[in-house]
């Protein structure tokens, strides 16, 4: 009796066998042999989820979800059921069913690395990065039995990054091309800040295993992260082009294309993924932006509108709504964002970005006090993060000063790459720099780009590899410079910034604000090339930049004691390059500029040795990408609308006008000192 029931056990174990062998080789045949067992033995739970497996790798995701969702509900602590039902909601972009489904396989069964894998991909799509951080440590450590690399993982997990590193450079001495050891190294790297030597480790990485794709995606990361776009484009190129529709591979890809100024490119990227991957918000919100940039503005609305659908608690969105500066709130909004507010265990990224737009919607209706109320909670949260330290600002400002004596210049006179090529426009962030962009870009003679990060980059290596600048030897390590190293920085500087010029155009704009810091240094490299200085009245600059969340940088707008010094301190170096380098700076009074703008354009033109075209007066009729806060507004007529705007809030604005001191009452000249 015990032969007879044995010998079907073993033939139907034979038989599964044959069926998981088939799905590597040929996913069809599996499907029939596993419909084949299911006809003799229907219902059969390991034979089922091989059939969804068979007809998710047929390219049939649709039916495999059909498939092994009766089974993964009728048997919910399955954990490979749960697997291939996660993997097959995440082919068909059902991402936050696939997260579930993810969350539910990895908590049955810690060690699925898939599941680990599957989990912090979807969270990365549904905007969860602290989640997906914590499941790609996880991951890490299911993917490994080596002892010492699970008690690594383990320490990266609970994020005790000193111990994990400790630990994976005790493996790299042991053996050091274990390609295992130097991902996870360069993972706790990348927490730590270190991107630099995170990408190096990575790079050794693929040079030791080139087929190990979540180390090339981490390698294309790391470099998006610090602008070497051309070469993070090329490394998702080769993962895209093995994997299309891969989602995570997509979005980096087209926030690549979109930093490259490849906005069509970037688009038709988002269309496709968000296409087959719908409901990841974060996407939505990306592919808004980059609408944003080309003046699609009620494609990107939609597109706002629908990352909110899928998250109403998604502050990101909100911003980017009332950082159109043109949509105006309803009152259901107001009450969606209100109640999102109130969401408990909200992230404070979601509640500083909610604060920002109800500052922005309570403008609008002109409640002035619980406007400024918003802003101020919203900008304390920031504050509260950066490191921000205007003692530090000054300290830099005072250093350069030193080093760009009339000396100093003359002795360099002549130097540098002759190239006239750059037009920089400085000032500070919300002074209509993007209006003066915009009218030298209608210029036939003139190619608009965007706030390029490159000339900071180089001066950040000039000044050696620490994080900041109070570290830094920049600006006094411009002194060791020889002629033939000016000219080399100009001639990179050209070279660096060449991939963003799509056009023919002689000139073109760098609008990175805080390069006014950098003034000299411009100088120096790139002597033929234009500075303009756009200024905007203090109150109304600092009050504007104070209610503004910038993506990136500008630590001290978040304050407005902060600010305030700041402009300061921007003033006092602007002046002093005005007296050491008379007539090279050209500056740009915002007010004059909406009160006459002909003239004021007229001389802009000069100084930029261009001849007068009526475009420029009509810059609202440009319609190049733009990227900054402004994109909206200078697709408008020149108005006068925000000129005096601050006024409505001044009885807040006692802090900024101390900070300020004799740079208000001077303005718009420099105080006397």
């Amino acid at each position: 009796m015990t032969t007879t029931t044995a010998q079907p056990a073993m033939s139907l174990a034979a038989a599964l066998e044959h069926a998981e062998r088939l799905l590597e080789v040929d996913p069809r045949l599996a499907a029939e042999q596993a419909r084949a067992i299911l006809e003799v033995v229907p219902r059969h739970a390991d034979t089922t989820r091989v059939l969804a497996a068979a007809l998710r790798l047929s390219g049939d995701p649709e039916a495999a979800a059909a498939t092994v969702q009766p089974l993964a509900q009728a048997l919910p602590n399955l954990p490979l059921a749960q697997l291939e039902l996660g993997l097959s909601l995440e082919q068909l972009g059902r991402t936050a069913e696939a997260a579930r489904a993810f969350d539910r396989a990895s908590a049955l069964e810690p060690r699925l690395s898939e599941a680990w894998r599957g989990l912090s991909e979807n969270l990365e799509l549904l905007g969860d990065s602290a989640g997906a951080e914590k499941a790609l440590a996880r991951q890490l450590r299911a993917s490994t039995r080596d002892p010492l690399l699970v008690e690594a993982a383990t320490a990266l997990s609970d994020n005790r990054l000193g111990e994990a590193e400790r630990l994976l450079r005790e493996r790299l001495k042991q053996d050091a091309g274990d390609v295992a050891a130097i991902r996870m190294l360069a993972e706790t790297g990348a927490r730590l800040g270190r991107y630099a030597d995170a990408e190096g480790l990575l790079t050794r990485c693929i040079e030791l295993a080139p087929g190990f794709a979540a180390a090339r995606h981490n390698l294309a990361t790391m470099l998006y992260r610090q602008n070497k776009n051309l070469e993070a484009l090329a490394q998702i190129e080769m993962l895209t082009a093995k994997d299309d529709r891969h989602p995570g591979y997509a979005n980096l890809r087209a926030a690549i294309l979109a930093r490259l100024g490849e906005y069509d490119r970037a688009i038709a990227v988002y269309d496709r993924v968000l296409a087959d991957y719908p409901n990841q918000p974060k996407g939505w919100m990306s592919y808004g932006h980059a609408l944003k940039t080309v003046g699609r503005q009620a494609d990107c609305v939609a597109a706002y509108r629908k990352a909110l659908e899928l998250q109403p608690t998604l502050g990101e969105a909100w911003w980017s709504l009332a950082n159109l500066k043109t949509v105006k709130f309803t009152a259901a909004d107001l009450a969606a964002m209100t109640e999102a507010l109130d969401t408990p265990d909200l992230s404070d990224e979601d509640r500083l970005h909610l604060d920002y737009a109800l500052g922005k919607a309570l403008e609008d209706a002109g409640r002035w006090d619980e406007s400024f109320a918003r802003y101020a909670e919203g900008a304390a949260i920031r504050r509260a993060q950066l490191g921000y330290d205007a003692a530090d600002n000054a300290a830099d400002t005072a250093r350069t000063k030193a080093v760009f004596t009339p000396g100093f210049l003359a002795a360099r006179a002549g130097q540098g790459c002759a190239a006239p090529d750059p037009i920089f426009i400085v000032g500070l962030p919300r002074s209509g720099s993007t209006l003066v962009e915009q009218i030298l870009a209608s210029h036939s003679m003139v190619e608009g780009t965007m706030e390029l990060p490159d000339l900071i980059v180089m001066a950040r290596r000039l000044g050696g590899k620490t994080a900041t600048r109070a570290e830094s030897s920049y600006p006094e390590s411009l002194a060791d410079l020889s002629p033939a190293d000016l000219e080399a920085l100009g001639e990179e500087f050209l070279e660096r910034t060449r991939v963003q010029r799509k056009t023919d155009r002689p000139f073109f704009i760098d609008k990175m604000p805080n390069n006014f810091a950098h003034a000299g240094f411009i100088h120096l490299i790139l002597p033929n090339a234009r500075i303009i200085d756009a200024r905007r009245h203090p109150l109304g600059c600092c009050f504007s930049g104070f209610k503004q969340h910038f993506a990136r940088g500008q630590a001290f707008s978040y304050d407005l004691t902060d600010i305030g010094r700041y402009y300061a301190d921007y003033v006092a170096l602007m002046a002093h390059f005005d007296a050491v380098l008379p007539g090279r700076v050209h500056r740009v009074i915002y007010e004059r500029m909406i009160e006459n703008p002909e003239a004021e354009i007229r001389a802009l033109l000069d100084h930029c040795d261009l001849p007068f075209e009526a475009a420029c007066l009509s810059p609202h009729e440009n319609d190049r990408a733009v990227r900054t806060a402004s994109s909206e507004q200078v697709r408008r007529p020149i108005f006068k609308d925000a000129v005096e705007h601050w006024q409505k809030f001044e009885s807040h604005l006692g802090p900024l006008k101390q900070a300020l001191g004799p740079v208000l009452d001077a303005y718009p000249d420099a105080p006397v000192i």
